[in-house]
């Protein structure tokens, strides 16, 4: 009888050889070029090396589970299986935005910034924000909700050892509360301490990358889906000839041009995409970073091209892979924020960058990509299926932040008109603002849909993406038919030369995206202050009254209002030399995120928890305020009350009509009620007198909404006048004659 012969086992390698085969070679001719087996390309893989005992190597069992139990991707699956089959899952409505109902729950948002903010001696900073002596404080003022800002654990892990965070926690790397900031027990109380006062509390969702943690690592060792996650390429070993060495003590390099490009040629990846944020050269210069020689799980050693929109410790993560692994993970994350912690809504942050595709003769497709509005559309309707709602943080063209949020997100971050308020301030001219209005109005913007903000966590971001996108079209400015492309540098440049530099050596240049500043700083800068130390009781309340203004420009119009802790304190920006080592590398966004002490906690402290120096705060903390009357947050306060009481969040912009006055800007909208509102503001330090015309202001008496008192009548020409103090603001309502429909 003969010897009986044992089958070969089948390999990974032998099944790519079957699928191969079955695949219709007409139909797919570049196929076999980009999914050769690995035997093929490398030669027989032989059996993995065992290393020596706790070497973090994806070869070490004990490696790759201690790396799995942290990971994102891991919690995300037992996350989602609880809420499988869960009636809750079936009791919202999740189609459609619905940006009035987000404003219903909390129309005024105070961002915070974890990494800034002081509190009191052995309290966490989620404690802080949970504390009644806050809410209470909040209340007074017409704050309902609060924007935590990022306080999960980021950064990255090399090796054993965890790496501190490169881009203020947004870096994110898993769904465990950062210890530095508070517990997951502290963050559920700080959203009953929410509930209770009637307002919520709105966490942070980052759909579009991580950091290099667990689970970035896992893809490296290429562990099961999880290099599913990335946009990564494993690159063969016969092509690493092409890419550059990983310094001594790096964990990857990002890729010069020309080496992007050759990379782009032998079809290992889709190339240049539309813009490299934060370009710097010899730092970050293409889109693309290359790893170290890595250990797998099954003891081959990779190198893998990466894509980052951010930073290189910021790697993307891919929305359209076989595996979906990327959107297991980032949905997980949302519903343990929402139905574990308990918040009631999420930002979204640079939910724009959620798509790329490779173009012919061009760089690749990676803003406005139509499955960054499937990813968001499947993101704000599964958080609005538990009852939550969204807001995007999106700097792109108009077309595309509707585009986006008109399925997806509730809400969306005005970079429409932010930029172009504080030119207004700056020059004391409208033209720029009232422009950028109507361009919202004329692609369908429903500016009940914009968060309108003050300061955030960023600088003043002036990249004009919609007058670069529309860059060949021509817009009346100035009297001219100028170029969009010459209208945005014309901006930026004014800005530059009117809050840097010699005028504001206080403020800095943020690489290509805009200037580091505060709020309170643009203010000084905009009258005329070049020096901080100078700055005098007078100045304080000018500086006082112009902040005032901006804040009025987006409290009485529709939309959400926000504004930080430096808004609330008057804090100016951080001298240079204070943060030298944290912006050495180019990022001078520290100097505008200075501690503060918003209840006046620590009146000696000289820093945050976290070691950022205390910034100096113009009108003191909120306990001082609220017992001042003549103070920023009294007549804050005053002009909310407005708001709220008549329902201006909720309305409908009509019409951004012409002014006769260059510093006034006048907008008239409809209330939910009917009746026609109209908010006038003078951008100007000297008392105008100006008209107010639109089409859209129906006969009746004008009625001053904060005093409650009549103005004087629509005239027969459809029009009225009125008076303004510097940089004074007025919220009106035209009550019509009895027996006309409004």
């Amino acid at each position: 009888m003969a010897d009986t012969v044992e089958p070969e086992p089948t390999t990974d390698a032998d099944l790519v050889d079957d699928l191969e085969l079955s695949f219709d070679a007409q139909r797919y001719p570049a196929r076999p070029a980009k999914l050769r087996p690995r035997a093929h390309r490398r030669g027989a893989v032989a059996a993995p090396v065992v290393p020596p005992p706790f070497e973090p190597d994806g070869r070490n069992r004990a490696y790759v589970d201690w790396l799995v139990e942290q990971s994102m991707l891991a919690d995300a699956t037992v996350i989602s299986r609880q809420l499988a089959g869960n009636d809750a899952m079936l009791s919202n409505s999740y189609a459609a935005p619905d940006p009035r109902a987000a404003a219903d729950r909390a129309a005024v948002w105070y961002t915070a910034y974890p990494l800034s903010q002081v509190t009191a001696a052995g309290e966490s900073f989620i404690a802080g924000l949970g504390s009644e002596e806050l809410w209470k404080a909040f209340a007074e003022i017409g704050i309902e909700a609060i924007h935590t800002g990022p306080v999960k654990l980021a950064g990255g892990i090399s090796g054993w050892d965890r790496t501190p965070s490169v881009d203020g926690h947004f870096d994110r790397i898993s769904m465990t509360i950062d210890p530095v900031f508070g517990t997951e027990d502290e963050f559920r109380a700080m959203c009953a301490a929410a509930t209770s006062f009637g307002g919520t509390i709105i966490d942070d969702l980052v759909p579009a990358h991580t950091g290099k943690g667990a689970d970035f690592r896992l893809a490296e060792l290429n562990h099961q889906d999880y290099p599913g996650i990335y946009h990564m390429v494993d690159i063969p070993a016969e092509a690493w000839h092409l890419l550059p060495d990983v310094a001594e003590g790096a964990d990857s390099v990002n890729l010069d041009a020309a080496t992007e490009q050759v990379l782009t040629d032998e079809g290992y990846i889709i190339g240049a995409l539309q813009r490299v944020i934060f370009y710097e050269p010899g730092i970050k210069e293409t889109n693309w970073s290359v790893t170290r020689p890595v250990h797998g799980v099954d003891g081959v050693e990779r190198r893998w091209v990466y894509l980052h929109y951010f930073k290189d410790g910021q790697p993307s993560i891919n929305w359209i892979d076989p595996t979906f692994a990327g959107m297991r993970m980032v949905m997980g994350d949302a519903m343990h924020s929402l139905t574990d912690l308990g918040t009631g809504g999420l930002r979204l942050d640079a939910n724009g960058f959620l798509g790329v595709e490779k173009r012919a003769d061009q760089a690749a497709w990676s803003e406005g990509h139509p499955m960054s509005q499937l990813a968001n559309q499947l993101m704000g309707s599964m958080v609005r299926k538990v009852g939550g709602f969204t807001f995007q943080e999106l700097n792109l063209a108009v077309d595309d932040i509707r585009d986006t949020g008109s399925t997806g997100p509730d809400l969306s971050y005005d970079f429409i008109t932010r930029p172009a308020y504080q030119l207004a301030l700056a020059t004391g001219e409208t033209e720029f603002l009232r422009l950028t209005l109507r361009e919202a109005m004329k692609f369908g913007i429903d500016q009940a849909s914009l968060v309108h903000a003050l300061q955030n966590h960023d600088e003043l971001t002036y990249e004009l993406v919609h007058f670069e996108r529309h860059g060949n079209e021509t817009f009346e400015f100035g009297g001219e038919q100028v170029t969009g492309r010459d209208l945005a540098e014309q901006v930026r440049q004014t800005l530059r030369d009117r809050i840097t530099g010699k005028a504001a050596p206080y403020n800095l240049k943020f690489v290509e995206n805009g200037i580091a500043s505060t709020t309170t700083s643009v203010v000084t800068a905009s009258l005329g202050i070049s020096d901080h130390d100078a700055i005098t009781d007078d100045d304080v309340e000018r500086i006082k009254s112009a902040h005032l203004l901006l804040a009025s420009y987006n409290a009485w119009q529709p939309g959400i209002f926000a504004l930080s802790g430096w808004d609330l304190v008057g804090a100016l920006t951080l001298p240079r030399d204070k943060v030298s080592a944290l912006i050495r590398d180019g990022d001078t966004r520290w100097i505008n995120r200075g501690a503060y002490d918003l209840l006046g906690a620590r009146p000696d402290a000289t820093q945050s928890a976290s070691g950022l120096p205390m910034a100096r705060a113009l009108y003191g903390s909120l306990p001082e305020q609220l017992d001042d009357q003549n103070s920023f947050a009294r007549r804050l306060s005053a002009m909310l009350d407005v708001r709220k009481r008549h329902g201006l969040a909720t309305g409908a912009l009509l019409d951004v009509p012409d002014v006769s006055h260059p510093a006034m800007l006048v907008m008239v909208n409809r209330l939910a009620i009917g009746a026609v509102q109209v908010s006038v503001f003078n951008f100007s330090e000297e008392s105008i007198s100006g008209r107010v015309q639109s089409s859209h202001i129906p006969a009746g008496r004008v009625v001053n909404l904060a005093t409650r008192r009549r103005l004087g009548e629509v005239d027969d020409l459809g029009g009225f006048n009125v008076n303004l103090p510097a940089f004074g603001a007025l919220a009106l309502l035209v009550k019509e004659p009895v027996g006309e429909s409004a």
